[in-house]
């Protein structure tokens, strides 16, 4: 299990609610690297379940209502982020990567290091780009996924020396 997958979830077709799959194109063409694996999700489905194994680390990114400022990246991690999944079902994506976590919980599967990345929508409406407060937040959403990235490593480059 060495492998991290970085994972865009959104409607491109409407406005803010595609803002994971900008954000994952932003980080694809500014972060990442060999070893990160990045899956255009759109709106989610058991279909990724074959991507989505046999990972050490799994980052997903989507627009998320939680009644913050337009704009606000909110990083949820591990079991808080199970726990949101769990309890708040903003959005359709939130309910497909909820199943799709507890299919690998099933399977034995479920990375140690998860995290749910999250872009407080401003409208979601027809159109292919998002809004101006939350373009402006989505290379801060890519930072801080470039900074989960580095960490996951670091602490598993750690843990094999011991």
């Amino acid at each position: 299990m060495d492998s991290i997958a970085v994972v865009g979830i959104g409607n491109n077709l409407l406005q803010d609610d595609g803002v994971g799959i900008h954000a994952l194109r932003h980080y694809e063409e500014h972060h990442a690297d060999g070893g990160v694996r990045c899956l255009d999700a759109g709106t989610v489905g058991l279909a990724l379940m074959d991507s989505l194994c046999n990972l050490h680390g799994l980052v997903a990114v989507d627009a998320m209502r939680l009644g913050k400022p337009p704009g606000t990246v909110t990083v949820l991690e591990g079991e808080e982020m199970d726990r949101h999944l769990r309890n708040h079902h903003g959005s359709v994506h939130e309910l497909g990567l909820s199943d799709i976590l507890d299919a690998l919980r099933l399977c034995g599967d479920l990375p140690a290091n998860r995290a749910l990345v999250g872009i407080e929508p401003e409208q979601v409406d027809w159109g292919t780009e998002p809004t101006q407060k939350v373009a402006a937040a989505i290379p801060s959403a890519t930072a801080r996924i470039r900074d989960l990235v580095l960490d996951w490593r670091a602490r598993s480059a750690s843990e094999a020396t011991q």
